[in-house]
Order: structure tokens, then C-alpha cells, then sequence
């Protein structure tokens, strides 16, 4: 399983001692082959994994063949996010929750995942698994803090995700790490309020059959899927909006301005909304926008601009490994090339 992981990584099925042994010359072929082909310039900027050198990737490959080879905190330093001018968002909505499989109206009410969603965040998890990741944020709902973990649990990073307390200053001076060695092993998973999902007032806990059946399935429409209408003591999706929206400009936009790796976990309004602010979305075009549970969306965040990619389908998907789909089939296609000479 560790050489599958290796060999999904590298795009190249081969044995890991051939990887190590023409280490040196697999990176001088991938700097003419960039040379060549007109994308010297790119290189140097090109984020993950292209812009990874050779050595280190093998380091890391062979440590997870092989976890006796490094210790945790060497195996922690072999992953290193990586700093370019590209920085890459990933959106995920929560896992099924209890409710959600109920057919009731969850809103603000914090209630957990079901089996399924369990699984539908583990299968996140792995879409995501060589994702480079600095921080993460989440609502502060149970269901996304789960559906964060579960995902984490994936990742080959191996780094622990560790929930910051900021809530007051005791909060903050409490939860302390003093280990430097311990901090470069966590990835730093921050909660806000103001990513929950939006809040459905008097409709909360209702079944939404049967309150379709009591006020009509027309008015129950509106409340559901009108830009400026409000359930009834509840918020508009244009209220959600507002306070979601702020929150990712003020709190997640620098930290990919500053070239960090983030993953947003939230609910299907909270996201919508910012979906809406990536994508430039209208309201009609946003009201009528859907989005599974569990499954990861790619953003590329690159000169001040965001380009979506979709959801990852899977590890063995090219473009996972890119920001453009046509960047990662050359670079398959020509690291096979190359490896076979040698």
C-alpha cells in the first residue's frame, strides 16, 4: 500500500530503490525537459509537486515504504509546504449529519455525522491525501470539526491537526505548545462561528416534508432557495452571506495571499456563499447551486485571482497533481518518458 502511495505520488510505477538510485538524473532531465519546452521561467514558480526536488520527494517516498528509515519528526520535516506565487483552497462540505439523513432542518442546532458521513470525510480524506496544507478552518459545529479530523486522518503529511483556542486569553495561554518540534508536526485547525451554516430560525428540527405539506411546497421554496428571504426568525441567504463572506476576505484571503495551502470545512450555505464570492456568482445563479456532502472542491488562488479546478475524482487523477489538467499530463507523461531511458 506504501508503494502504491509512492507510486501515485511520482505518476511512475517503479521500485523505490530504482527512484533513489537516478534521483540525480530524473532532476536534471525534469530541469532540460522544462528548459526545452519553454517553461524554464515556470519552474521556479510552479507549486506543488512539480516545484518539489527530486531528493526530497524520494526522502519522503522511501519514509513512507519505510517508516523505520526517519523518525516522526524527520518524516514531519520531509513534508513541507511549499511557497510560490500559487497557493491552493480546498473546500469541503461536511459529512452526512444525524439530521441531515432525518430530512430535518439542521441550521445552527450542532449535531454530528452519521456512519455514512464518517465515511464520506474519510473518502475527503483520500482524495486530498498529497494536498500540501498549512491551516485549516472549520464552523464551530461538530459536524464540520468531525468531517476536518476525519479528513486529516488521510493525509500523508502524517502532521497532527490540533484545534485553536483563542476564545480568551486564558483559552489561548492554556492550550500552548512549547515543542518546536511538536508545532512543525500540527496543522492548526481554527474555528469561527461565522462559517456555520445559516440559521433557519422557527424551522429548525422540522421535517421538510412535512412542513412542505403544512405551508406549501412553493413557500417553503422561498424560504429555502430565495437570495433575500427569511425563514421565519431565521437568516437570509444573503444575511449568511454577508458574515461568511467577511470572514474568508479579513481571515483565509491573506493566508493565501501569503502563499498558505488552506481547506475550509462548513455547511452547504456558508460555503455556497463563498463559492459565490470565488466564482462571481449572481444570486439566481447561487440559490441554484449544490453541493454534496463530503466531497472536496480545488480552488488555485494565483494572482489575485481564484481558478477553480473541481473535485478531484481521485489520487490516480492527473490534475490533482497541478494547477493546470494540461501541466500535470505533460509532466506524467514525461517523467514516464524519462524513467524508462534511464
Amino acid at each position: 500500500m506504501a508503494l502504491a502511495a509512492c507510486q501515485l505520488t511520482t505518476g511512475v510505477h517503479t521500485t523505490v530503490a530504482h527512484l533513489g538510485a537516478n534521483a540525480t538524473s530524473t532532476k536534471c532531465c525534469w530541469s532540460l525537459m522544462f528548459k526545452r519546452d519553454g517553461f524554464d521561467e515556470l519552474l521556479a514558480r510552479t507549486d506543488w509537486p512539480l516545484r518539489i526536488s527530486v531528493n526530497r520527494m524520494f526522502k519522503c517516498c522511501s519514509a513512507v515504504c519505510d517508516p523505520g528509515t526517519l523518525s516522526e519528526v524527520e518524516l514531519a520535516r520531509s513534508y513541507e509546504p511549499f511557497r510560490t506565487n500559487e497557493s491552493t483552497l480546498i473546500i469541503v462540505r461536511h459529512g452526512e449529519s444525524m439530521w441531515n439523513e432525518k430530512n430535518l432542518f439542521t441550521g445552527c442546532v450542532d449535531v454530528p455525522l452519521t456512519k455514512k458521513g464518517v465515511e464520506e470525510a474519510i473518502e475527503a480524506g483520500k482524495r486530498i491525501s498529497t494536498m500540501p496544507l498549512d491551516i485549516v478552518y472549520t464552523s464551530a459545529l461538530v459536524r464540520s470539526q468531525m468531517t476536518a479530523m476525519l479528513t486529516l486522518t488521510q493525509h500523508c503529511c502524517q502532521k497532527v491537526p490540533i484545534i485553536v483556542h483563542n476564545e480568551n486569553e486564558e483559552a489561548e495561554l492554556w492550550s500552548q505548545i512549547y515543542s518546536d518540534d511538536t508545532k512543525n508536526q500540527s496543522i492548526p485547525v481554527v474555528k469561527a462561528w461565522q462559517l456555520n451554516e445559516r440559521m433557519y430560525g422557527d424551522l429548525q428540527g422540522l421535517n421538510k416534508q412535512e412542513t412542505a405539506e403544512v405551508f406549501g411546497k412553493e413557500q417553503v421554496l422561498r424560504w429555502r432557495r430565495t437570495y433575500e428571504v427569511r425563514p421565519p426568525n431565521g437568516e437570509s441567504l444573503e444575511m449568511c452571506l454577508k458574515r461568511a463572506v467577511t470572514y474568508f476576505k479579513d481571515n483565509i484571503e491573506p493566508q493565501l495571499m501569503a502563499g498558505k495551502h488552506v481547506m475550509v470545512v462548513a455547511h452547504a450555505n456558508s460555503l455556497r456563499s463563498i463559492i459565490m464570492y470565488l466564482d462571481n456568482l449572481s444570486p439566481q445563479e447561487v440559490i441554484n447551486l449544490e453541493l454534496s456532502t463530503g466531497v472536496p472542491m480545488l480552488y488555485v488562488y494565483k494572482d489575485g485571482k481564484f481558478i477553480r479546478r473541481g473535485s478531484p475524482a481521485g489520487t490516480k487523477e492527473a490534475g490533482v497533481y497541478a494547477y493546470t489538467s494540461n501541466l500535470a499530463l505533460y509532466k506524467d507523461q514525461m517523467l514516464q518518458r524519462t524513467l524508462t531511458k534511464l
